[in-house]
């Protein structure tokens, strides 16, 4: 088992892998990690010159040039905030329809002013998902990919197990009990929760998010497609933290690959499709 980590996007990236050959396995990490340091230059809104920090400075009429990555991010930003009805919001509430996207140009036209975009969590599950395409393309296949622990993707696992090992723990500060354990394989995780402090807020309504925790895991992306799953598990996650457990459920009825647990006042609820066509947990 080889490991190699990397400090980018606020958290620590980790990639561990089997391969027989250690050097190749660490110069395609080295290449993995300098594409999340460019997607961090190009996403992050606290630095000056990056495609968001320039969306957050454009005045009305007024539009700039984005990379195709973060275009890419933009789209299925947008697209997730109308799936979700603005539980998901990349603007936080200061009004994602005031922007236009031009994705044949990779531009973005302000309509509206005052609006703030933070890819946050999407600009890492996004990143994630990269780095797990490039390893694929170094034939890196076993491995596991995260960025902190909050998004996670599981690719083909060791030799010797069925998936790789993941646990969700309680979201309780100071609190070590496992409320579940999941062998991955082919699949995404992200976690979202209010553990270290209350920072989520509904972008809906303003109101802070206490006491929750949410865990979400898929095995394909918003678009059916493998290449995007830790990117979807973001989004869905993040959504998940501000709506019901009902409107969780009618939202996962569109995926039928996607599993959801929800802690809230310490009860644990999971939602997933049964097999065969047996309904829902």
């Amino acid at each position: 088992m080889l490991r190699f980590a990397h400090a980018a996007m606020a958290t620590v990236f980790e990639i561990r892998c089997v391969h027989a050959d250690t050097a190749y396995a660490r110069q395609a990490a080295e290449e993995a990690f300098r594409l999340v340091d460019r997607l961090e230059q190009e996403q992050s809104r606290f630095l000056a010159n990056s495609d968001v920090s320039r969306i957050n400075h454009l005045s009305v009429g007024q539009a700039t040039r984005v990379s195709p990555s973060t275009m890419e991010c933009l789209e299925i930003a947008r697209r997730m905030h109308d799936r979700t009805r603005g539980a998901f919001d990349i603007s936080v509430g200061s009004g994602l329809d005031g922007l236009d996207l031009v994705p044949e140009e990779f531009t973005v036209r302000a309509r509206a002013a005052g609006v703030r975009l933070d890819l946050g969590g999407i600009a890492k599950g996004y990143a994630v998902d990269r780095v797990a395409e490039l390893l694929e393309e170094w034939d890196i296949s076993r491995a596991l990919i995260h960025g902190g622990w909050s998004s996670v993707l599981a690719l083909d696992p060791p030799p010797d197990g069925d998936g790789w090992p993941l646990t969700l723990s309680a979201p309780e500060p100071g609190e070590q009990r496992v409320l579940a354990r999941i062998s991955a394989r082919r699949r995404a995780m992200s976690a979202s929760g209010t553990r270290r402090r209350d920072h989520i807020r509904d972008p809906r309504t303003g109101r802070t998010v206490r006491n929750r925790a949410v865990w979400v895991a898929v095995g394909g992306g918003e678009d059916g497609h493998p290449t995007s799953r830790a990117t979807f598990a973001e989004t869905l996650s993040t959504a998940f933290m501000v709506l019901p457990p009902e409107d969780v459920a009618d939202l996962c009825r569109q995926w039928p690959d996607v599993e959801a647990w929800i802690v809230q006042e310490r009860a644990l609820v999971h939602l997933a499709a049964l097999p065969h066509g047996g309904g829902w947990r």
